[in-house]
C-alpha cells in the first residue's frame, strides 16, 4: 500500500528585518523563534506517534531549515523537490508590492490580471505542481506518512483545490500559519484534506508573518 497520511507543514518564522516580499531570493532563513516553531510542529507529530516514514521540503533556506526537527525526531534524511518551491512574483524584494505599482505605469501589466494573478506564477500552475509532489510522496512509501515542508501559497492552492473551490482568493484569508500541518489522506481516486492543526500556536503572537508571496 502507499503512504497513509501526507502532512503538508509550512515553515516557521523568517528573519526579515525590512519586512519585504523574500519570494525565492536566497538567504532568508528562519528566525529564533521560527526554529522554536519548527520543532513544535515537529514535536506535536511526534508526541502523537505519527509513523513519519519520509521527509521532503522544498528547496529555500527557511523549507529545509524547518524541515531539520523533523529530521532528527524522526530519524530521517530531507529529500528535496522543486515542486514545493515558493511561486515567482515580480514584487520580490520589495515592500509595498501591488499598492505601489498603481502609481508606476510601467508596471501596469503586472497587475492586469488579479485572478491569475499576472504579478507571478498562475494559480493553476502552483495547485497543479504542488499536487503531483503530492502525490508523488503518497506512492513513495508502502506505509506510514510523509511530510512535505512547503510554503503558505502552494499549501492553500492544494486547500482550495481540494475543496473545489476557485483558485483565486484574499490572502488575509489565508488559514495556513507559520509551522501549521495541513493533512491529507487518498480516498478512492482523490486526496481529502482531514486535518489542520497549528502546534506553534502559542508563539504566534510574537511572530511576524510577512513577506510570503
Amino acid at each position: 500500500m502507499p503512504a497513509d497520511l501526507i502532512h503538508l507543514v509550512r515553515h516557521g518564522e523568517v528573519e526579515n528585518p525590512e519586512g519585504v516580499l523574500y519570494g525565492r531570493i536566497p538567504g532568508f532563513g528562519l528566525s529564533r523563534l521560527g526554529h522554536r516553531m519548527a520543532s513544535a510542529s515537529a514535536d506535536s507529530l511526534k508526541a502523537h506517534g505519527a509513523p513519519v516514514r519520509a521527509l521532503v521540503a522544498s528547496p529555500l533556506q527557511r523549507t529545509r531549515e524547518s524541515a531539520a526537527p523533523w529530521a532528527e525526531a524522526f530519524g530521517l534524511e530531507t529529500a528535496i523537490d522543486e515542486r514545493l518551491i515558493e511561486p515567482t512574483n515580480r514584487y520580490e524584494g520589495r515592500r509595498g508590492g501591488f499598492a505601489k505599482s498603481v502609481v508606476r505605469p510601467a508596471e501596469w501589466p503586472w497587475i492586469v490580471n488579479p485572478l491569475k494573478p499576472s504579478w507571478g506564477e498562475a494559480y493553476v500552475s502552483i495547485a497543479a505542481r504542488t499536487l503531483a509532489a503530492v502525490d508523488a510522496a503518497w506512492r513513495s512509501i508502502d506505509d506510514g506518512d510523509v511530510v512535505l515542508v512547503s510554503h503558505q501559497l502552494p499549501i492553500w492552492m492544494v486547500h482550495r483545490s481540494l475543496l473545489g473551490q476557485r483558485l483565486f482568493h484574499d490572502p488575509r484569508r489565508r488559514r495556513c500559519s507559520l509551522s501549521s500541518i495541513t493533512t491529507l489522506a487518498r480516498r478512492g481516486d482523490a486526496f481529502v484534506e482531514v486535518d489542520y492543526r497549528e502546534p506553534a500556536a502559542a508563539l504566534q503572537a510574537a511572530a511576524v508573518d510577512t513577506g510570503a508571496v
